[in-house]
């Protein structure tokens, strides 16, 4: 399996200091980050690192939810993931991600709303990227359209 790459160059403090963050595999785009609009409710055109590991979450849940619906005898049809990732102030000083809240709707045939709920959970515990952060609360709310 490959290795994926980002780099940040980032100039000054971290209250004054900005930096881009380069999505160096795909080369898809470089994005601007700044500790101040981190901090602030208006991302104000900027990227976060709690934001790029929701695209991660979201992004990874979505796929290992779709395989195990399969295994379980679904038809995706289409799914919607979003994944909140909140920062707050750690205990033990500075700032830590203080929860990640999962949120996923689909269209699916061939299982019923008990399968998806259970499938749901467990794409939650095998998704690698939860496996990464398992150092944080993970909530999952699933739902199936129909």
């Amino acid at each position: 399996m490959p290795t994926r790459t980002a780099r940040t160059a980032w100039t000054g403090t971290l209250e004054q200091g900005s930096g881009q963050v380069e999505l160096s595999s795909s080369k898809v785009g470089t994005y601007d980050v700044s500790f101040p609009k981190r901090a602030a409710d208006d991302a104000g055109g900027t990227t976060s690192p709690e934001e790029l590991i929701a695209a991660a979450h979201s992004s990874c849940y979505a796929m290992q939810f779709s395989a195990l619906l399969a295994e379980a005898g679904g038809t995706p049809e289409n799914l919607e993931v979003v994944a909140d990732v909140s920062l707050g102030p750690d205990s033990a000083g500075g700032f830590k991600l203080t929860g990640i809240a999962l949120k996923v709707t689909g269209e699916v045939s061939g299982i019923d709303a008990d399968t998806f709920a259970k499938t749901a959970q467990a794409a939650k515990e095998t998704c690698p990227v939860s496996k990464a952060l398992t150092g944080v609360e993970i909530t999952l709310e699933a739902s199936l359209d129909s």
